[in-house]
């Protein structure tokens, strides 16, 4: 049976009792089990959940790296996949890392160093462009990584914990940051968090893995107006709510 579900014009993309196992010494172990969600196009959807509950898995689905052990799904249009490192070539610039993606698209010689100034200027990084990664602040590698992933021109987006590693102050500017592109692009973005008032701070809808095996155990509409603080009260008790719900899947 085919892996691909037919979406409606509304959804991006579409996951349909998705089952995912691993080989594990001599039995399976299911990261994901019966997992089905949809996200509309242009809609920011976060995942949260515990370490272990196939939030990654999902995503390397999605992306095509893996192939589900039953169940279906499918992303309708392009993909771009963002980690949580950034996972520059060290021996490129920060202009080289986002023309790489851009050579890789089939764009011309003759036009990827000004795309690729437009995409660092999108993330401020202007007057960076031929800087090393080591050259580079942890916020400002993962500017460049969100550059190229902008560079490939896709559809949907899928962050994977992309700003774990960084200090707050950093990662609340990227939010501002991603939150404006996302805006601006029209982008369907679907990303992944341990991190309850990160999700609340992006996603128009949170959902809440359960312990291994993963499934959508449960769905938070986020209607706070944007854009949003990380110290609003009103943020922190939608968050508080959710970390109670994942201390709850994690004793269940």
């Amino acid at each position: 049976m085919s892996n691909i579900l037919q979406l409606s014009d509304k959804h991006s993309l579409s996951v349909e009792r998705l089952t995912m196992a691993f080989p594990h010494n001599d039995r399976l172990l299911v990261a994901l089990q019966g997992v089905t969600l949809e996200v509309e196009r242009g809609e920011l959807v976060c995942i949260v959940g515990a370490s272990g509950s196939g939030k990654s898995t999902l995503l390397n689905i999605l992306a095509g790296l893996d192939e589900p052990t039953a169940g279906r799904a499918h992303v309708h249009g392009r993909v771009a996949l963002m980690f949580q490192e950034a996972a520059l070539l060290p021996w490129l610039t920060a202009a080289g890392n986002v023309e790489l993606a851009l050579e890789l698209r089939g764009v011309k010689r003759s036009e990827r160093t000004e795309v690729a100034r437009e995409l660092l200027h999108r993330v401020h990084l202007d007057g960076f462009e031929k800087r090393l990664p080591h050259e580079l602040s942890g916020g400002m590698k993962q500017r460049v990584a969100l550059a190229r992933a902008l560079a490939q021109d896709a559809d949907v987006l899928l962050m994977d914990e992309p700003f774990g590693a960084l200090d707050a102050i950093t990662r609340d500017r990227l939010h501002e940051e991603l939150e404006r592109i996302w805006t601006e692009s029209g982008l369907t973005i679907l990303f992944v968090t341990h991190n309850a008032r990160e999700a609340v701070r992006l996603g128009d809808r949170v959902l809440v893995f359960t312990s291994r095996p993963g499934r959508v155990g449960h769905e938070v509409k986020v209607d706070l107006p944007r854009p949003r603080s990380l110290d609003s009260p009103e943020l922190a008790v939608i968050a508080g709510r959710i970390t109670d719900r994942l201390k709850q899947e994690m004793v269940d």
